[in-house]
């Protein structure tokens, strides 16, 4: 199987399906934001799509670049690495683009 490439997203309950470090692209509403002090500048991001959640790591220079995105968007693509660790499965980011605007469509759905 070959996974979705970019801007094609993986959905949160298929996160588990590629292998560790593998490329991926997923998309969902921000329920979270936490800048822990003492994670040293990292941002834990959780998004959430229709069939779960996904945790997001941003390191801190790629914050800097993505910063608008992070702050403000409601709904973002994030594209990263998958990385597995005592059982928990994150996205360390590589690029985060805000999508917010699509939450405007869903209105114009008849």
């Amino acid at each position: 199987m070959t996974w979705p490439q970019p801007p094609s997203c993986l959905i949160a309950s298929r996160l588990a399906e590629p292998p560790n470090g593998a490329r991926v692209t997923v998309a969902g509403l921000v329920i979270l934001r936490q800048r822990p002090g003492t994670a040293k500048g990292v941002i834990f991001i959780t998004l959430e799509d229709e069939t779960g959640v996904v945790n997001v790591i941003v390191w801190r220079k790629l914050y800097e670049r993505f910063r608008r995105a992070v702050i403000a968007g409601r709904m973002l693509r994030v594209t990263g690495r998958v990385q597995r660790e005592n059982g928990v499965t994150h996205v360390i980011s590589e690029e985060i683009e805000d999508i917010s605007p699509l939450l405007d469509r869903l209105l114009d759905t008849p």
